[in-house]
């Protein structure tokens, strides 16, 4: 299935406004700080009392994202709907998030994950809300957030599971963000990456734990921080490994591992064919498919 977009995105000012510091261990103390800047403006336009009744009236019903990425034998595939980074910059020309939708969609991704922070990732709230209306699959808000406003505006824009960072939330946040997810009929997926925040995550009472292979503060990305961090997961808990995830073979390994689903964005996004990336990935997560193309070669 293809989709049009009403929001094309493209070189522009925008892009002009793209904020790359000079030191990565930098970025995320300024994604907050902007993020915090940017929750005032909107509060000074639209009130938190606006936006919950916004939620209360008229938010569509929230899907289990969590479900959809449970399946006995396989990698679930969530793929991201990711503009830009603050450090590689724009990751794709003329940035249809429709068309990119479409693409995931035909090429058998579970979930979409969508960024919604427009300073470094040129994200857009539109893109989440018109995803809702034009996308059958279920879909994360991906953002920094700190602010219950921040949860409210993203249940009342469709959002079926946001995303939580371990590492820009202190323990009382934490608990709130996951809580008030969880009565707004959200799933939040916990993002951590060291033993620390893991058990941060576990305290907390997430259920839907991301390990993030990238580290936030360097910006170096490896895989094996999956390896190292499952072992402490607690059993029933779902699983999410996220960033460095590349091929086919990336999922293999993942599945081996024990790992329910894997969030993947500029691998696709940078994609010459997205259709066909995303179910190279797919494949590579699907015991089945794996098994028969091995049975086939031999």
């Amino acid at each position: 299935m293809r989709l049009k977009s009403q929001h094309l995105w493209k070189e522009g000012a925008a892009a002009q406004q793209l904020l790359l510091p000079p030191q990565a261990s930098l970025i995320l103390d300024d994604i907050v700080k902007k993020r915090k800047v940017r929750i005032e403006e909107k509060k000074s336009h639209v009130s938190l009392e606006e936006i919950m009744e916004r939620v209360a009236r008229s938010a569509p019903p929230a899907r289990d994202f969590k479900a959809s990425l449970r399946h006995k034998g396989r990698v679930s595939l969530i793929a991201e709907i990711k503009p830009a980074s603050p450090v590689k910059g724009k990751m794709r020309e003329n940035f249809d998030p429709m068309a990119i939708a479409g693409a995931y969609e035909e090429g058998g991704a579970s979930a979409l994950s969508v960024l919604t922070e427009p300073d470094f990732f040129l994200g857009s709230t539109a893109t989440l809300q018109e995803l809702r209306q034009k996308s059958s699959l279920p879909l994360l808000c991906k953002d920094f957030f700190i602010d219950p406003y921040q949860v409210y505006e993203a249940r009342a824009l469709g959002a079926d599971a946001i995303l939580l960072i371990a590492a820009i939330l202190d323990d009382r946040s934490l608990n709130e963000l996951l809580e008030l997810s969880h009565q707004l009929g959200m799933t939040a997926l916990v993002e951590v990456h060291n033993q620390d925040e893991l058990a941060r995550a576990i305290s907390a009472g997430a259920g839907l734990i991301g390990i993030n292979n990238r580290n936030l503060r360097t910006f170096h990305t490896d895989i094996s921080t999956t390896m190292e961090l499952m072992p402490m997961v607690p059993p029933g808990a779902t699983i999410v490994s996220e960033s460095g995830i590349k091929c086919g073979h990336d999922m293999k390994v993942l599945r081996e591992l024990g790992v329910h689903a894997a969030l993947v964005g500029e691998a696709l996004v940078t994609s010459p064919d997205i259709v066909a990336k995303t179910r190279e990935l797919v494949a590579g997560g699907n015991a089945g498919v794996i098994d028969q193309r091995i049975i086939a070669q031999g």
